[in-house]
Formats: C-alpha cells, structure tokens, sequence
C-alpha cells in the first residue's frame, strides 16, 4: 500500500492511516469478518469461518463493530418482516444491581414474556437492509412499534409479522398496509407473506 510522507512535519501515513483498519494484517479476510459481524456470529464462529485465531477475531470485533453500527439504513422498502426476540435481561458487569443476582444465567421467576426480558425488535426487508431496536422490558407494545418502525417505513410499504396485536394497532393508526402470519396458531406462509427472513436472523 502506497505511503505518503508530510513536507511539514515529515511523518508518513497512508489510506488507511487514523482509520479502524489502520495496522491491521490479513486484508482478504476483512470482508469476511465483516460479514460475520453484520450476521451476528459469535467471536469464535466468525474465527473458524474467517479463519483466524480467536484472539484476532476478538480484536477486529472492537475495530468493525463501531462502524457496522453506524452503517444502518435510512428507510427499509417494499416488503418488511419484522418480529422480536427476547433475552433474559442482563446486568453482569454493573455495581448496583436493581435485583438478586442469578448464578449462571439463571430463570425467570413467573412464565411467560414478563418484565425480566428485554425485547429486541428486528425489521428487514427483501433486500437484506436490517434495523434493529431495544424497545424495553416485556412485550412490544403499538407506541414502541411506533417510535422505532415508522419513522423508517414508507407509506407504500407492506409490513409482515406474526399475530401479535400490537402490530396490528400500529399498522392502523400509521396507515400502513399489514400482513400477519401466525405460525403458532397454525397460519402457513401465503408465497411472498412470511417472517421467514426475519426468523433466521434471529436464529443467526
């Protein structure tokens, strides 16, 4: 890679210089990585499908993710699947918990969706353009829906998702076109309508 040197203060640098790839080694795996990055692959699984050491891939995660980040989409088009996974919420690392601390992970304590989830809300449409939001603890509600999805949803969009009633209140009062498909209550893919994509990101 072609280096340049300052007439002014005589310090050299090239392209990469003052930019997250600065020093870094292996660029034909770069793209890779990235890929598995923006696919949600866990630090050793992006490793073995890039094929560099665990401790490599630990250090390119906190140089790419800053700038995966950044690189969201303005406005998701055309057909857009959305739906949302639940996590156990989490505070592993902080000084004052507001709870009891959960050896190992732990359970929940009622069944159910409940308040101990946080909620990650994903959109993507057929083009692959992915959105991703924290809506909070506990079921998504039509006003989250509304605060993450419609400032980045066309009015000509068709919005797929599962039975849940909060994205059918949202559609409605955002004027939006909606499609549900619930899986559970036995309602098979129509063609072009399911969450298909959606589901296998989470899955990812």
């Amino acid at each position: 890679m072609q280096r340049f040197r300052c007439l002014g203060c005589g310090r050299s640098y090239n392209a990469l210089t003052g930019t997250p790839l600065a020093r870094l080694r292996k660029k034909e795996c770069w793209l890779p990585f990235l890929q598995s990055i923006l696919e949600s692959r866990t630090v050793r699984d992006a490793a073995r499908v890039t094929g560099v050491h665990r401790t490599t891939s630990f250090r390119w995660r906190h140089r790419f993710v800053p700038g995966a980040m950044r690189d969201r989409p303005a406005m998701l088009t055309a057909i857009v699947e959305a739906d949302e996974t639940y996590r156990l919420e989490s505070q592993k690392g902080s000084r004052n918990l507001t709870r009891r601390p959960r050896k190992r992970g732990g359970v929940v304590r009622q069944r159910g969706i409940n308040r101990e989830y946080d909620c990650l809300l994903i959109a993507r449409d057929r083009n692959g353009q992915t959105l991703d939001f924290h809506t909070g603890r506990g079921q998504v509600t039509a006003a989250q829906l509304h605060a993450c999805l419609k400032p980045v949803l066309p009015a000509d969009v068709l919005l797929i998702s599962d039975g849940a009633a909060a994205y059918r209140r949202f559609a409605t009062q955002a004027g939006i076109t909606h499609e549900a498909v619930n899986v559970k209550a036995g309602v098979r893919p129509r063609g072009a309508i399911h969450v298909q994509n959606v589901n296998s990101w989470h899955s990812r």
